[in-house]
């Protein structure tokens, strides 16, 4: 599903995305948090998240930077480039299409023997004078025939979704791509490994100049200098090694594409190449390679700060535990330094502890905190929701400054329809765990469709006499657990049919970038 025609690239595409939270004591019972999201989230963006308590928006967001390892679905980040992670199931993937290739040969082979049996038992049936003899024979090898062309299609098929967007044009090239593509994964993987050794390797030196350019060593200052120096020399003829061995494998790669250049099919198909991040499917240290793109603003300015901690300590630990710098080194608290006043936060108050500032203060250090590792996408959970309307306003604009400084992307997640107006871009309304409408924010507010969304515009606060009676929503969220058959909402809607009843609606355009899931506009 495309949510929207712009040429903007998606940062976060999401489908049919799951997550369900099993219930103790309760064998094959779940809370269906999130039960089938379908979205596209823009570079420099803020998606705006609405609706009432227990729809679904936290969990939403807490998924996309998986601290909830989600149920099912994709959740693909392009934030960087898959070549450069070179994840684990990457290897899966190579090591299923190898079984796979086998399997395609065998039924290939099948395929064409049942062909040969076919066409003779076909000659034989033509040049006898009483078909009638030969039709059961006939019409039973040509069943078989199409029975074993079919499978080893199915097959051939399969292989082509495997690699995920290299064409084969002869089955017989199979063993040429899937080589080339492993190699390049091994050369690639091993390269990545090195160079996190070798940023490791970095941090460690760092952390030695440091001590010694400082006198912290003492007498062991001859020793440590020497070990900063065997270190440094750690990293050239192993990286020039992987960096040889990668160029050659791609030069294998690109032999196969220059071989069909000319190939239409080969290039629909190498045109779809996607070379995304499946978050969903990356092991626990692959992911927290990735954190640091991918940061959490809490709702609560209270508990989400360790009261042991200063505040220099709570901004700057994402960065060191990321490797950006070493501990307590003099660049880190001048860094740190500034991102307390990129926040509001003045640089005197860097030594002081969590229980000496107000509300508003302690969500700016919840905000300079999840800055600090530079990411791309900040999850905004209720931001604002535990402050008072003044300081709501002050720390909205300071994430709308912060956006544009540092070309961020936001989700911001809320229940306050006036707050998310005035910071999204657009807007997506959820209930029980699916987007029921989606569109632009000035869209949302001129031209509502669906009857959950008038029903929650309604409810806004204001002064127009002009403004139509509010509409009450009758009883509660059905349960997560049980959700209701057809459309989620059948239950509160007062627009509800027959057909709500026991068929889901589909997502639909029904003006350009506007989107809604309901039966009223299906016609």
């Amino acid at each position: 599903m495309t949510d929207i025609k712009t040429e903007k690239k998606p940062l976060i595409s999401i489908r049919n995305l799951k997550q369900y939270f099993p219930i103790r004591g309760r064998r094959n019972m779940f809370v269906r948090a999130n039960d089938g999201v379908n979205l596209d989230i823009y570079e420099g963006e803020t998606m705006g998240v609405v609706g009432e308590s227990g729809c679904g928006k936290s969990t939403l967001g807490r998924v996309l930077v998986q601290l909830y390892r989600q149920t099912d679905g994709e959740t693909i980040y392009y934030g960087q480039n898959i070549d450069d992670i070179v994840p684990r199931y990457v290897l899966d993937i190579y090591n299923r299409l190898e079984r796979k290739v086998v399997e395609t040969k065998i039924l290939t082979e099948e395929s064409k023997k049942q062909e040969e049996e076919y066409q003779a038992v076909k000659a034989e049936y033509n040049a006898a004078a009483d078909k009638e003899k030969l039709r059961a024979k006939y019409f039973a090898k040509r069943n078989e025939r199409n029975e074993a062309r079919k499978k080893a299609n199915s097959e051939y098929l399969a292989v082509v979704r495997l690699i995920g967007g290299f064409y084969v044009a002869k089955k017989e090239d199979y063993n040429d791509i899937m080589l080339a593509l492993k190699m390049h994964f091994y050369a690639a993987r091993a390269l990545f490994i090195l160079n996190m050794a070798i940023l490791k390797v970095s941090v460690k030196a760092e952390e030695i100049k440091y001590k010694i350019d400082n006198n912290l060593f003492g007498a062991n200052e001859s020793r440590y200098k020497s070990l900063m120096k065997k270190v440094e020399h750690m990293k050239g003829p192993e990286k020039d090694k992987y960096m040889a061995e990668k160029a050659k494998t791609q030069g294998a790669i690109d032999a196969i594409r220059a071989r069909y250049a000319d190939d239409e099919e080969f290039q629909r198909y190498e045109g779809m190449r996607d070379n995304g991040i499946d978050l969903a499917r990356l092991t626990y240290n692959e992911m927290r390679y990735l954190r640091k793109d991918l940061q959490l603003i809490f709702q609560d300015p209270y508990s989400s700060l360790n009261p042991r901690l200063s505040i220099g300590q709570i901004i700057s630990e994402g960065a060191i535990t990321h490797k950006k710098f070493v501990k307590n080194n003099e660049r880190m608290q001048k860094y740190t330094m500034r991102i307390m006043e990129d926040c509001g936060l003045a640089p005197y108050m860097i030594h002081r502890y969590p229980h000496q500032f107000s509300g508003g203060q302690r969500q700016r250090i919840g905000i300079a905190r999840a800055l600090s590792t530079e990411p791309k996408f900040v999850v905004c959970d209720e931001a604002v929701s535990a402050l008072d309307v003044s300081i709501q306003s002050q720390i909205i604009n300071l994430l709308k400054d912060l956006k544009d400084k540092e070309n961020l992307t936001y989700m911001f997640i809320s229940h306050d329809l006036s707050v998310v107006k005035y910071i999204s871009d657009r807007i997506a309304v959820m209930y029980l765990g699916v987007i029921v409408e989606l569109c632009t924010s000035e869209e949302l507010f001129a031209n509502p469709l669906h009857p959950y969304t008038k029903a929650l515009l309604s409810a806004i606060p204001t002064t127009n006499a002009e403004k139509g009676e509010m509409i009450i929503l009758e009883g509660d969220i059905p349960s997560p657990i049980k959700p209701p058959p057809g459309c989620k909402f059948n239950t509160r809607c007062k627009d509800c049919m027959e057909i709500c009843l026991s068929v889901v609606p589909e997502w639909r355009e029904q003006r350009p970038g506007h989107f809604v899931a309901c039966h009223l506009y299906e016609n």
